[in-house]
């Protein structure tokens, strides 16, 4: 009995960490909800070098694409970007209509914690965020214990998927 006692926390930190790794939703689907089933154009944005020294300021580190893809439809654009969490990469799908974020969305976590970054009570607040002079989102984003690093790079691929929206309708 005393086993079972000392095991089942272990068992219950184990289960809810594998849980967090995973493919929530793929590109198709994605692209389906953000453009309400209408077919988008894919484009590009080409990264000359004052988009890859601003982009490089967004994300504190550097950035090296020369192009980074894009669907747009009116003034509604869709980025699929990855960012590295603690080690793995997290695929994120942002949705950027008018200058402001509309949707965010992680379609793929491939780390063991930090998952929760997932969840709609996280995403939802992103929605209406727009870029300051700073290439800042203008609103508070809450952390989440024990996903530090998760959370932080939702929020800079937020940041950097509002500049390139910008960048793009520019074009």
């Amino acid at each position: 009995m005393n086993a079972i006692k000392y095991l089942l926390p272990v068992f219950i930190l184990f289960t809810t960490s594998i849980q967090a790794k995973g493919v929530y939703l793929s590109t198709n689907d994605f692209l389906a909800e953000s453009f309400n089933h209408q077919q988008p154009a894919l484009e590009t944005l080409w990264l000359g070098k004052a988009h890859k020294l601003t982009a490089a300021k967004i994300m504190n580190r550097p950035v090296n694409s020369l192009r980074v893809r894009y669907w747009k439809l009116g003034n509604r654009t869709a980025w699929i970007l990855e960012e590295i969490g603690k080690e793995l990469p997290i695929t994120i799908g942002i949705v950027i209509d008018s200058d402001r974020i509309h949707k965010v969305e992680i379609l793929e976590y491939r780390e063991s914690r930090g998952g929760e970054v997932r969840y709609p009570a996280f995403r939802k607040q992103f929605i209406n965020g727009k870029l300051d002079e700073n290439y800042r989102l203008n609103s508070k984003i809450d952390g989440i214990t024990g996903a530090t690093l998760s959370v932080r790079a939702v929020t800079r691929t937020a940041n950097l998927a509002l500049y390139y929206h910008k960048q793009a309708l520019a074009q």
